[in-house]
């Protein structure tokens, strides 16, 4: 009954032109009322004969614009009835939507509010239902916890999703570094390549100046041999045997090959993976040679001895100038390099404690022979070293059964002005690297008995060029 009444006076108070309650109404002289809006708009849609005149939207009668009024009494009315409308849609929440009763049970059982008249209905019929009084406290209670519990879950959610968004960056930085890092290796690789290629062009140049020159030559002859007058022809007809122009044979000349890239990726792994290892080393003070000059940050050794003679082969060498490094060795994994330019003579390698302390000198023997002079190098000796002598032979001093070394002589395609020492302690393996060349191996000592305390050795040899020490950055 409320619900009609409201209706109608609804109705009442609703604006014939928007159909919806009136806002800020104004009335005519006819006594009907407008929103403020809507007449407005619509007075100055109508046309009339005289000039500021208009018609009223619902019986047609004429209206002057300015003689509207607002009809305080009737937008009274109208706050009223929102309001009533108000609170009736809020009273509706709270009634059964089947019987129109107010919902003042809840069936435990189907976990729904219900009115009396559902309770008898039989869907709830024989279902156990309380007040809602009853029921709220524990419910809220619930509810609380409910509350609580989806609190906490949202907090763990949000901590999961900044772990996430952590995660996403993180693996973006790592993607990048290794983006960047492929790059790097592949620009390193290139330059090997390209180092590779170069090499084998030289290669083809001299070869090619060489057949030329070797060619012109027979041409030469051919010339000489053809500029005979006719007195020369009479006198060597009988005797003359024609020189044939040398011939190349196809054997001797090159083919080119490309370089097995698997080998070179083998090798440019290998330094990488020695890389790992870098120590930084430095030379020792404790030298008794005054031959030997170390700088100050003990990163560089000389050969200083001013002798006439001015020879720089190992023959001439009346005592060993080497200089321990530091640190010492007494396990683990180690690299290091040494940088050789422009050095025409020296010996390199590590030096393992065999005495109580480390000798400096030795005498050259009555023959003269210098192998005798460096019959220290030999592992038995403690010495695991290799050498460069007369600018261009290169030697590896391996084990021995007599009491001289075993020199080996090492084939160097591309000359090492830059050597990596890597050493393993408890593999016992000592390997030398040619880091001018991509890191190819120059010589490998294996089953090394290396002593409780191992050093790097240098031995600048009587060439004055120093050895220098080399750091990961250079």
């Amino acid at each position: 009954m409320a619900s009609e009444k409201l209706v109608n006076l609804q109705e009442e108070v609703t604006c014939p032109i928007c159909l919806e309650l009136l806002k800020e109404p104004l009335s005519l002289d006819c006594g009907h009322s407008f929103c403020q809006i809507c007449i407005t708009a619509n007075s100055k849609k109508s046309v009339t004969g005289q000039e500021g005149e208009r018609k009223c939207p619902v019986c047609r009668i004429s209206f002057e614009s300015g003689k509207l009024r607002p009809n305080w009494h009737l937008a009274n009315i109208v706050q009223r009835v929102r309001e009533v409308k108000l609170s009736l849609e809020e009273q509706e929440k709270h009634l059964c939507v089947h019987h129109g009763e107010k919902l003042l049970l809840f069936c435990e059982e189907d976990g729904k509010v219900i009115c009396w008249l559902c309770e008898r209905s039989q869907e709830h019929r024989g279902h156990a239902t309380f007040l809602m009084e009853e029921v709220a406290q524990e419910y809220q209670k619930k509810l609380q916890t409910a509350l609580e519990r989806l609190k906490q879950k949202q907090q763990e959610a949000e901590e999961l999703e900044s772990d996430f968004r952590e995660e996403i960056a993180a693996w973006k930085n790592q993607t990048q570094h290794e983006r960047q890092n492929v790059q790097a290796e592949f620009r390193k690789l290139r330059v090997i390549l390209d180092s590779e290629e170069r090499k084998e062009l030289q290669k083809l140049k001299a070869e090619e100046t060489a057949i030329l020159c070797t060619m012109e030559n027979s041409e030469d002859e051919l010339v000489q041999q053809s500029q005979l007058d006719v007195n020369d022809i009479m006198k060597r007809s009988k005797t003359l045997t024609l020189k044939k122009p040398k011939q190349v044979p196809k054997e001797q000349r090159s083919v080119f090959r490309a370089p097995d890239l698997r080998d070179i990726l083998r090798v440019f792994n290998e330094l990488r993976y020695v890389e790992r290892y870098w120590v930084h080393v430095t030379l020792s003070h404790t030298t008794g040679n005054r031959n030997i000059a170390i700088s100050a940050d003990r990163r560089q050794v000389t050969y200083v001895y001013k002798d006439q003679r001015n020879n720089q082969c190992w023959k001439e060498v009346y005592e060993d100038y080497g200089v321990l490094g530091s640190p010492v060795i007494t396990s683990g994994r180690h690299y290091w390099e040494v940088d050789m330019s422009k050095k025409r003579a020296w010996i390199l390698g590590v030096y393992g404690e065999k005495h109580a302390e480390y000798n400096t000198k030795l005498p050259l023997k009555a023959d003269g022979n210098y192998q005798n002079v460096y019959s220290r190098y030999q592992p038995k000796n403690g010495y695991w070293v290799i050498g460069l002598n007369h600018d261009s032979v290169y030697n590896a001093f391996d084990e021995s059964s007599s009491s001289e070394p075993m020199i080996l002589t090492l084939s160097m395609s591309v000359p090492p002005h830059r050597i990596g020492i890597f050493l393993d302690y408890s593999a016992g393996t000592l390997l030398f690297l040619n880091v001018t060349n991509h890191g190819f191996l120059i010589y490998k000592f294996s089953s090394c008995s290396f002593s409780q305390k191992t050093f790097p050795y240098f031995n600048p040899m009587t060439c004055k060029v120093p050895m220098n020490l080399c750091s990961p950055s250079s």
